[in-house]
């Protein structure tokens, strides 16, 4: 009779899940057995919470006293879901693993299960790749925690309360959106990429204000209001518009453009963070669950995984009732960030690169988890010091990669604020840097993006990493549910001098080879006088000093030292490089491009290696045929598993990649 109401309707729960109303539950794959937890089944529906204003453990959710209350008393929001969970209860592992989704989309199934989608399709094979989670018996949970997300079917969103003065007036604000314009447009969004944007209050309010500058750092110049105006032109009309901004002339191809504007009503934001807190608290502790579990780790990639460390920094591992929630995480790609994530008009999708997304609250002290002092304010903070019980703090693996040490001041999480000297690690934490990778694991290029020279240079790198995300998945499983410890740290330090200044790094003197002159760095910022109550005054904010960012040494061949070295590294055929240059743009064209690294093949032979007078070594000198290189990396396979980086069923895999990759660099067939 239950389980015919979860299909009928909303079921009321204890806790601070009001109701849940599940609009799909099917098997997967037709029933198909996943191991001793056997099939799995698919839900997907709707969440309502409850918050309660008063609660102790909500203090830190930025306007929550201004959300309007439900005939509860309570504040309320409603969140999709989906979850995957073992058919059979009694065959269910009682873990949990709730991935904090990017912009509303999904990615533990491409990142743990190599499927070849991110959307869920429970008929269809290739959404649920070689079936590692299930085959591990979690239970993945999904939910909407973003309120900006734009309205699609295929992603998660969350629906928010706006902030009401107590007097019954509108909140009014400040708001900031910029851009890098590199293709002369006539259009700009107010909102980041896809997201919602907030829409400008009064058009024509002298508060509104459009600059454009030649660089990150240059100067200003205000923008005529003659010559912009809050519209958007489609199909050669020009029409008002509140959520864009139009130039006849056109956005000019090589600036940067930065908008302040006011806007009215700000969704209470930081309930995402409290709903990310409240699905696992309910799954955990509610008697009533539709996908009970034990224990729970979170996984958060990229934005997410600064969501995380937001997460922690302010508090929220412990319920409304004062219970621990999330047991581990896995926070990938985050760099030292955390995010717009709860503060007043926050805009959660805005990151922080060394050439777009200015300024914003993104890279921010405190980086570490334990207490730091900042050198040049005399300020003391740490990620873990304000939780509201220190028991609660859970096991945390970070994994960043080369990449989030150039583009995302990575160094931050694992030294002083001087950079200086390396900070010792808490018993609860690891940190693993992959070494030479880009933010995202790419394909293998289909052409030359910038050849300089002879040399082939491609803009975007092949460096295959995602086998060392499900290793180390498994190794915090182990940590979490089984108190086995994982692998010690493996990431650059200042002590060994694989941690060095960017004038310090020993490029190979690679024909046609332009080099980063900077990076990007985390600055120390000022919001305004009531930043701590979560309320920007400042827009723009002022810069003060950077704070040191430090990037890996490399070898001989231009990969890095440090961190785990995946087969590309241990048996080269190529230098891979964790950033590419803007080369080709009219702006900033020294600058990093986002996310993207660059990936410069070996000559093949002694003869190519000399025409080109390039330093490293032939690719045929190395390995004379084939089967000498795929031998010299089915040993070093054998390594990664042994250490631990790598899982024992995922060798074949890679002497697949390996073979393909040989292929592309020598021509074979």
């Amino acid at each position: 009779m239950l389980l015919l109401l979860f299909y009928i309707g909303a079921v009321p729960l204890t806790a601070r899940v009001s109701s849940v109303k599940i609009h799909k539950r099917e098997k997967v794959l037709d029933g198909k057995s996943f191991g001793k937890y056997g099939s799995y089944e698919w839900i997907s529906g709707e969440i309502v919470f409850e918050f309660d204003r008063e609660n102790k453990y909500n203090s830190g959710i930025v306007d929550l006293p201004l959300a309007p209350l439900n005939d509860n008393g309570k504040v309320e929001a409603r969140a999709d879901f989906e979850v995957l969970q073992p058919a059979d209860p009694l065959k269910r592992r009682g873990l949990a693993l709730v991935e904090v989704s990017n912009r509303g989309g999904k990615f533990s199934m491409r990142y743990f299960n190599r499927a070849e989608t991110g959307k869920l399709d429970p008929g269809n094979p290739g959404s649920t790749g070689d079936g590692l989670l299930m085959q591990l018996g979690l239970t993945v949970i999904w939910v909407g925690w973003e309120f900006d997300v734009p309205a699609d079917p295929s992603l998660l969103r969350l629906e928010v309360p706006y902030a009401v003065n107590t007097d019954g007036s509108q909140v009014t604000g400040l708001v900031r959106s910029d851009w890098t314009v590199d293709k002369t447009v006539k259009n700009l969004k107010l909102g980041h990429r896809r997201q919602i944007s907030y829409p400008v209050y009064q058009p024509k309010n002298k508060i509104n204000v459009l600059t454009v500058r030649d660089g990150r750092e240059d100067v200003r110049r205000i923008v005529p209001r003659s010559k912009w105006s809050f519209a958007i032109e489609r199909d050669g009309k020009v029409k008002k518009s509140s959520t864009y901004i139009y130039m006849r002339d056109g956005f000019e191809e090589g600036k940067i453009y930065e908008l302040v504007y006011q806007a009215k009503d700000p969704p209470v934001v930081g309930l995402g963070l409290a709903v990310i807190r409240d699905v696992l608290s309910y799954a955990k502790y509610d008697k009533s669950s539709v996908f009970p579990v034990r224990q729970g780790l979170a996984a958060g990639v990229s934005q997410t995984g600064r969501f995380l460390r937001h997460f922690i920094y302010q508090g929220f591992n412990t319920d409304e009732e004062g219970r621990k929630v999330y047991d581990g995480m896995l926070i990938i790609t985050a760099g030292a960030g955390r995010g717009s994530f709860n503060h007043r008009f926050a805009q959660p999708s805005r990151d922080a690169h060394a050439y777009s997304a200015f300024f914003y609250p993104t890279d921010i002290f405190p980086f570490t988890g334990g207490n730091e002092v900042d050198h040049e304010t005399g300020v003391a903070d740490g990620l873990y010091l304000h939780m509201f019980v220190s028991q609660h703090l859970p096991k945390i693996f970070y994994v960043n990669t080369g990449y989030e040490y150039w583009g995302r001041a990575a160094s931050l999480i694992h030294t002083d604020t001087e950079g200086e000297s390396d900070v010792n690690l808490l018993p609860n934490e690891r940190v693993f840097h992959l070494a030479s990778g880009q933010h995202f694991v790419g394909r293998l290029p289909a052409k030359i993006e910038h050849t300089p020279g002879k040399v082939p240079i491609y803009r975007g790198s092949p460096l295959n990493y995602s086998v060392n995300y499900r290793a180390l998945l498994v190794s915090l499983i182990k940590w979490t549910a089984e108190g086995k410890l994982p692998q010690i740290s493996v990431k650059p330090s200042i002590s060994d001098e694989t941690l060095v200044w960017l004038d310090k790094v020993k490029f190979p003197d690679i024909p046609g080879l332009l080099v980063p002159h900077n990076n990007h760095v985390a600055y120390r910022v000022d919001y305004g006088e009531k930043w701590a109550e979560g309320i920007i005054t400042k827009q723009p904010p002022v810069l003060g000093r950077p704070f040191p960012s430090l990037v890996c040494q490399l070898d001989s061949n231009g990969n890095e030292l440090a961190g785990i070295r995946n087969i590309e590294l241990r048996v080269p055929l190529a230098t891979y490089f964790p950033w590419n240059l803007r080369t080709g743009f009219k702006g900033g064209s020294d600058q990093l491009t986002d996310f993207l690294g660059t990936f410069i093949p070996f000559p093949l032979t002694e003869e190519e290696k000399r025409k080109n007078k390039d330093p490293r070594p032939a690719i045929l000198s190395l390995y004379p045929q084939k089967s000498d290189y795929i031998q010299k990396v089915g040993r070093e396979a054998d390594m990664l598993i042994e250490q631990g980086f790598v899982l024992p069923q995922d060798k074949s895999y890679l002497l697949a990649k390996a073979s393909s990759l040989w292929d592309f660099m020598t021509g074979d067939k």
